[in-house]
């Protein structure tokens, strides 16, 4: 079983939407399909087959964040060294032939979002950054190309998910 790095709040959010869905929104769907139930011929009760495609909806979201808090790993990256690139890390990279620099950092798939610069620890790119250091130089296939980076920077910065 492969354990999912995230932080805290990642953890308490998917946890809190689980409670959720298992504690509140079964009842409400169940009720719904009761009543579309009683309203007869079940092959045209419209109300009847959209209940039931919520309720398969649900029910695979249920099973997916299940899975994904049973194999969460809470990491609270203020602890690491980051002397090298690990989960949490903020990364400054420098494109060597631009010379423009560009900030990313390394988190988990829940809380991936790379407009933001938080790329998931499983993206291609960040495996090619992880273990690496300041001064590294990095070669990367994005979707613009090849390029090249040195690392001018890895720090630990407070991660904001919006």
């Amino acid at each position: 079983m492969q354990k999912e790095p995230m932080l805290r709040a990642t953890y308490e959010k998917l946890s809190a939407e689980l409670e959720q869905l298992k504690t509140k929104e079964r009842g409400i769907i169940a009720k719904v399909i009761d009543e579309a139930r009683e309203l007869g011929d079940l092959k045209e009760n419209a109300e009847y087959h959209a209940a039931k495609d919520k309720q398969g909806l649900m029910e695979a979201r249920i099973a997916e964040l299940t899975d994904v808090v049973g194999r969460a790993q809470v990491v609270d990256p203020q602890n690491l060294a980051h002397e090298r690139i690990s989960f949490g890390s903020t990364v400054v990279l420098c494109d060597q032939e631009s010379e423009e620099e560009v900030k990313y950092t390394i988190v988990g798939a829940y809380e991936s979002n790379p407009a933001q610069g938080l790329i998931s620890i499983g993206s291609p790119m960040a495996k090619v950054l992880l273990g690496k250091e300041e001064g590294d130089e990095v070669a990367l296939v994005l979707p613009k190309g090849r390029m090249k980076y040195d690392i001018e920077e890895v720090l630990y910065e407070e991660i904001v998910i919006k």
